[in-house]
């Protein structure tokens, strides 16, 4: 596996994880509380993996940009959350800096 799969693998566990926290109702589902557990303790694993060869700076905003607007995704599609325009724009720029990183910046190993 690649260290860019890796890292997507990363950041979809990470956004499974955070959709169990909301579903946990504050830690009184234990399913949910299970699978928000097993779900970070997989992603951060993953995450690791990629710092092995990725720089953490760019792994992280990678990490970060994609996270804020999948979990923005989920919490629309599975939990009724509202998105307004200044969300949608604000999501719109994390997209285009994290392109702009992977398409231009030196930084990043390809």
């Amino acid at each position: 596996m690649t260290q860019w799969a890796i890292l997507l693998a990363a950041i979809v566990a990470e956004v499974i994880a955070t959709s169990a926290l909301k579903a946990s109702n504050g830690f009184t589902r234990p399913g949910p509380v299970l699978l928000m557990a097993a779900g970070y303790g997989i992603a951060f694993y993953l995450l690791s993996l990629t710092l092995r060869t990725l720089p953490v700076g760019i792994t992280y905003a990678i990490w970060s940009g994609l996270g804020v607007v999948l979990i923005t995704l989920v919490g629309w599609l599975l939990f009724g959350q509202k998105l307004d325009l200044p969300a949608l724009l604000g999501m719109a720029l994390i997209v285009a800096g994290v392109m702009v990183m992977n398409l231009f910046s030196h930084s990043v190993s390809h």
